[in-house]
């Protein structure tokens, strides 16, 4: 088992580190913050000085690398791996994933990249957010792009699976387009519906109850952070926010026009059963045998059809498939 060197010690990354200790596997982390590595050495956690003396320690014990800093900060430290440990094999944690892999393949360009995405988070971050138990049975993704090796794909996903996690095997471009529908859009409109709810005076907050909570949630996330993912995925969330806004403005038309939601309305109640539909469905176990010449064809058709792994071993992953009826988009 690689060991492992965490660089950003906020949610995800300080989350990952005590997974990592607690599955046995050598770690320790590293980050800018010093109030972060503060409370994780108090914490009883390896915490290196700085981050050179993580990555120095890396190449040393040929660990692999995981970037947990948001998107802003990761030209930075790519230039740092790139400068003291190159031929670490590399993941990250970053929401999301072409600008990260081409930021990887461009200034750092002798390490074996993987990228990586845990769908997992709180509106809370720094180290005290973290939590060992975050990323059970959550969706990670591992990305499987042209230039990706499988070997090393194996490892991070792995990786992802010793700390509780489901890998979700998709490419850096259809993660982007997913995420831009799922994630990113949402926190534009929870900061929209919060912004409108609190734009005239107190008595409409007074009355909020669950249904604006559930709506504003992840608008209580940094606001830096928030937007540097979703500025960083703006070629793919301007569609989506096109698509959403054209939606908006069927159901104001609709409503001025004959007073009626109902299309709007069912469309996304229907949605919701769909979801619901796919979470519950019984599942149909899947293998993929990594040696095969058409692998990762395969690793991504599991992951477009909502599958997930759950196991690797003899270079087979082992995972299951959604099984869904021809109403809610069975192949």
């Amino acid at each position: 088992m690689r060991d492992l060197c965490v660089i950003g010690l906020g949610l995800i990354g300080g989350s990952l580190l005590r997974a990592a200790t607690q599955t046995g596997r050598t770690a320790w982390g590293a980050t800018e913050s010093s109030a972060d590595a503060d409370a994780a050495r108090t914490d009883g956690f390896d915490i290196e000085p700085a981050v050179e003396a993580a990555l120095r320690r890396a190449a040393e014990r040929d660990a692999m690398v995981v970037l947990a800093v948001p998107l802003t900060a990761a030209e930075s430290v790519l230039r740092t791996v790139a400068e003291l440990a190159p031929h670490c094999l590399l993941t990250d944690v970053t929401s999301v994933k072409q600008p990260i892999a081409e930021l990887a393949a461009r200034i750092a360009p002798q390490s074996t990249f993987v990228g990586g995405h845990p769908m997992a988070g709180t509106t809370r971050s720094g180290w005290q957010a973290g939590d060992a138990q975050l990323f059970a049975k959550a969706a990670w993704v591992v990305c499987v792009d042209e230039d990706t090796d499988l070997t090393s794909w194996a490892e991070v996903a792995t990786l992802a699976i010793d700390v509780g996690a489901e890998v979700v095997p998709t490419s850096s471009e259809l993660h982007d387009e997913a995420v831009a529908r799922i994630s990113h859009l949402p926190h534009l409109l929870a900061a929209v519906l919060a912004h409108v709810g609190a734009e005239d005076g107190p008595l409409p907050l007074s009355l909020a109850a669950g249904s604006f909570s559930d709506g504003t949630r992840v608008a209580a996330t940094r606001p830096e952070l928030t937007r540097a993912m979703a500025e960083g995925n703006r070629a793919a969330l301007l569609p989506v926010l096109d698509s959403a806004l054209g939606m908006l403005g069927a159901a104001r038309g609709a409503l001025a026009s004959t007073g009626s939601l109902g299309a709007t309305i069912n469309a996304g109640y229907e949605a919701t059963r769909a979801r619901a539909t796919q979470a519950g469905s019984p599942r149909s176990p899947v293998r993929v045998d990594l040696t095969a010449a058409d692998a990762p064809e395969a690793l991504l058709a599991l992951g477009a059809q909502g599958g997930r792994i759950t196991e690797l071993s003899d270079d087979v992953a082992v995972g299951a498939l959604p099984m869904l009826d021809d109403d809610h988009g069975q192949q």
